[in-house]
Parts: C-alpha cells; sequence; structure tokens
C-alpha cells in the first residue's frame, strides 16, 4: 500500500495542494523522487535518510520512490522533507496511516532530526483551511505565523522524533493560539517624528495629503534640505493597516523569507529604501526561480528612491506597470507569476546635477542643456505617474535654530486616518482603499468641479500642457485635499493647491 501525506508547494505568494506518495518495493536499495522536483526537492533524500537514522529509527533498505502529485507541476524548496520522512516511516508500520488523514505537513529536515522553518507557511496555511484539513503539522518557528489564519489547529512540532510521537498519542500537543486584533494594536514605535524636522512646512503639508490619497510624490530640492530626512519619518504618519492589507504583507514577507521570527504578522506598513544600484530583478521581482522584488515588499506601505535619477534607466521604466496597476506580472517558458504592487512611491532628487539650481545660497555651476539632460534621465511616461512634485527649498538659517517644536506625527496621523475613513465609506463597494487608486469612471463620478474650477483648470493644462494622466492625477490629489478638509465637494482653494504640487511641469516650461 502507499502511504500518502498532505503537503503544499508555494506558486507566486499563493500556496497549491500537493501529495506526497510513498512506495517501498523489494529490490535493490535505491531512493528517487518523482514529480517535476528541483534540485532542493531531489536532495531531500540525503537529509531524510540521515533525519531518520539520527531518531532513532531504522532506515529501510528498500527501493523507495517518491511522487509529488500532479506531476506536471513544478515543486520548489526544502518543506516537502518532513512529509516524505513521515510517508516512509507509515510505510514501514511506524504511524498509522489514519493519523494522517486531513493533516497537511511542511518542514525541513536537519540531519540531526530536528525540523527547520520553511517559506510560506501563511500562504500554506490558508490553503490548509479553504482545502478543509483539519490539521496542519508545521516547524515551531513558523506556527505563529500559520496561526493567524484561524479555524484550523496548528501544531508546532521541533523534530521528527516529537512528530513522530505526536502520531502514535504519546505526547500531546496543544494548537497554537493567536489574538489578530491585539497584535494589530500593539505596533512598535518607529522612533522618528516629524517634530524633528524645522521648516519645510510647505513639503510637511504636500506629504501629508500624499499619505491621505496613496499619492505617488517627487521631492525636489539641493542638497542637505531634508528630503531624506522627510522620507524617514512617513511611516510614522501612514494610515493604520487594516487587517486584509496586513495579510497580505504577510504573505508577501512569508515567501520572500523576510517576516521577522519574533513577529507573527507585519503590522505596519513597509517602508523600503534600495539603493541606486539595483537591478531591474531586484526592483521588480524575477529570477530563475521567480521570487518577489522590492516593489511587492512595499506592498500596501512605500518604495522609497532616493537619488531618482541615479537609478539605471531601465530600473526607473519598469516601475510603469506597477504603479499604473498595482501588480507585476513576471512571465517565464515555464509560466507566468504574478506579484501584488500596490505601493506609494516617494522620491527625491536634486534639482540639476551640481544640486544647487535655484538655490539662493549657493551659485549652481550647470549649464540649461546639462540641467535638461540630468531631469531627462526621469521619463516623461513615469513623471506623469508622479501625483505630486514638490520643491524642498534649503532651510534658512532662523528656522533651523528655531527653538519652536514642530507638529507631532501622531496629530499629522489622525488627520490622514479621519480622510482615509472617509475615503474607504466611499469607494467600499468599488474594490480600492484610497483615491489613487480610483479608475477613470470613478474620477467622472467622485471629481466634479464647479464652472471656476474648471476654468481653473483649463487654463492651467493650457499653459503648462498637462497629458490626460496628469489631469486625472491633478482631479485625485484635489479629491485628497477635499477629504482632509472633510468637503464634500472639490472647492476652488483645493485644486489650486493640487496644481501647486506639479512644479517640475513648471520648471520644465521655464527651461
Amino acid at each position: 500500500m502507499v502511504a500518502k501525506i498532505l503537503s503544499s508547494s508555494v506558486i507566486g505568494i499563493d500556496a497549491v495542494p500537493v501529495e506526497v506518495e510513498v512506495d517501498l518495493a523489494l529490490g535493490l536499495p535505491s531512493f528517487s523522487v518523482v514529480g517535476l522536483a528541483d534540485i532542493a526537492v531531489k536532495e531531500s533524500k540525503d537529509r531524510v535518510r540521515s533525519a531518520i537514522k539520527n531518531s532513532g529509527q531504522k532506515f529501510p533498505p528498500h527501493r523507495i520512490t517518491v511522487n509529488l502529485a500532479p506531476a506536471d507541476l513544478k515543486k520548489e524548496g526544502s518543506a516537502f522533507d518532513l512529509p516524505i520522512a513521515v510517508g516512509i516511516l507509515t510505510r514501514q508500520g511506524m504511524i498509522p496511516q489514519d493519523a494522517l488523514q486531513g493533516r497537511m505537513l511542511v518542514g525541513e529536515l536537519s540531519l540531526n532530526g530536528s525540523i527547520k522553518p520553511v517559506r510560506g507557511a501563511l500562504p500554506m496555511a490558508i490553503l490548509a483551511k479553504a482545502e478543509g484539513y483539519r490539521a496542519m503539522i508545521v516547524p515551531r518557528e513558523n506556527a505563529p505565523e500559520a496561526a493567524i489564519v484561524g479555524g484550523i489547529d496548528i501544531y508546532p512540532v521541533g523534530s521528527l522524533a516529537e512528530t513522530l510521537a505526536f502520531f502514535n498519542q504519546e505526547i500531546d500537543l496543544s494548537p497554537e493560539q493567536t489574538d489578530l486584533y491585539t497584535l494589530l494594536r500593539e505596533q512598535p514605535p518607529t522612533g522618528l517624528d516629524f517634530s524633528d524636522v524645522r521648516g519645510q512646512e510647505h513639503a510637511k503639508r504636500a506629504l501629508e495629503v500624499a499619505c491621505a490619497g496613496g499619492h505617488n510624490i517627487l521631492l525636489i530640492g539641493p542638497p542637505g534640505s531634508g528630503k531624506t530626512m522627510l522620507s524617514k519619518r512617513l511611516p510614522s504618519i501612514l494610515p493604520e493597516m487594516t487587517l486584509p492589507e496586513s495579510l497580505d504583507c504577510t504573505k508577501i514577507y512569508s515567501v520572500a523569507g523576510l517576516l521577522d521570527p519574533e513577529a507573527q504578522i507585519v503590522t505596519t506598513r513597509p517602508f523600503r529604501s534600495p539603493h541606486h544600484t539595483i537591478s531591474d530583478a531586484g526592483l521588480i521581482g524575477g529570477g530563475t526561480f521567480p521570487k518577489p522584488g522590492e516593489v511587492s515588499i512595499a506592498h500596501h506601505g512605500i518604495l522609497f528612491l532616493d537619488e531618482f535619477p541615479e537609478f539605471r534607466r531601465n530600473v526607473l521604466e519598469a516601475l510603469r506597470q506597477p504603479l499604473e496597476d498595482g501588480c507585476v506580472t513576471i512571465s517565464r517558458a515555464s509560466g507566468s507569476l504574478t506579484y501584488p504592487a500596490r505601493f506609494m512611491l516617494v522620491a527625491s532628487m536634486n534639482p540639476c546635477p551640481c544640486g544647487y539650481f535655484g538655490d539662493p545660497y549657493h551659485s549652481c555651476r550647470c549649464s540649461p542643456h546639462q540641467i535638461e539632460r540630468y531631469r531627462n534621465r526621469i521619463s516623461g511616461p513615469l513623471l506623469d505617474r508622479i501625483d505630486i512634485q514638490v520643491e524642498v527649498p534649503a532651510v534658512p538659517y532662523p528656522e533651523l535654530s528655531a527653538a519652536r517644536e514642530g507638529e507631532r506625527s501622531v496629530q499629522i496621523r489622525k488627520r490622514i486616518n479621519r480622510a482615509r475613513k472617509i475615503q474607504r465609506e466611499r469607494y467600499q463597494t468599488k474594490g480600492i482603499n484610497c483615491t489613487a487608486h480610483m479608475n477613470t469612471q470613478m474620477i467622472e463620478r467622485y471629481c466634479k468641479l464647479d464652472d471656476t474650477s474648471e476654468r481653473m483648470l483649463q487654463g492651467a493644462m493650457a499653459d503648462l500642457g498637462f497629458s490626460a494622466r496628469a489631469y486625472h492625477r491633478i482631479l485625485k490629489v484635489a479629491r485628497t485635499i477635499a477629504d482632509l478638509a472633510a468637503s464634500e465637494q472639490i472647492r476652488t482653494d483645493h485644486l489650486a493647491e493640487a496644481l501647486q504640487y506639479r512644479c517640475l511641469d513648471r520648471v520644465r516650461m521655464e527651461l
């Protein structure tokens, strides 16, 4: 009789069921794994053999065949070690087959029989619940992560010997328990606050608007003006995560192997800041065995790109699709994977190569041609996808040395949370959470202007040559400003402020 064990494999950020079939037959001793397994899976033979022997059990001198079904699905990773070992022990009569019914097993084995954590435990637990399994056996380090799903018993194990004793009812294991809502309330402090920043009230307001509506923003200013300092304090004013957003981020972190062992769930919005030397695969995702890139790891959070024009052109252009669609599709000959990538882009740059164009305290050494060539590193289509472009000038000495403390992040965050609440209620049937994600039909419905505002926007379009995409993004920003003011209608002052956040378009006209 063939032993059958339920397991799982991760494709993208979702798990798929895999049935591990183990057969022992007479013949020369051998150990083969079939079912489109990668190198890590095939190497499990040596880990399983040593783990069984070092757990005090006899390894069978038979012809062992392991099939991973469905056979046409690519299997990756080391999570099949534990189910393969349990299958061999079951065929030897050491574990009753009935004890395995309705239970999913995942785990990587060490040579001494201990069980190591695996990637993707959360999506596997979600799959186990969806498939109606009654329990899941996971490595002890993965148990808190898997237990956040709820509705299924998660049993943590630390070794193959402990797993064997559990199935034979020699020991009693308690299912892991997790209180999701308590975890979400216990958000760790960022340690950075907007009150640390002197001056730059215009930039602070622009960042508040960006966070309130989930808008992409570009900060332009000379070196030392505070662009990076402001950006790194954005997590302190980001709106609180909802439970679905937290689960989405945790799935991605689990698959990418970035989940903190001490944390059970991602409770704070991601803030990713890759270096400008990053490759397009590192930013977007990919590889021989595709993994999520920085844009997906920043899902529901912030992707901060410092020194924006210094990134390679092909890397920046790869951002256009995720900025527009909120997802990344990676295609390979063996198939394609789609990763979510609904992030808020925050970028910073100098106004010119030397950094001092327009600075009253330093003279710029760059010619108009050099400035134009520097700014053209950011293409028009990419710039159109950035809703807010704001200047961050050098801070004058009186403001820098002032003893008065600026507004604290907690006060700004309260206003942002109120605006986000308005937006969630407005778009609750539309499948989006914030204004930046509105489509054309939603813009026409929720961003209506009065006659005075229409004439203002028409004049700005004619003077600055805005594209249709820029037109829609101005309306979105104006809608967010109105939400911050708790106004149902977009007023003229809301639209005027939104138009002020297109500074790069104005400078291009001057050049």
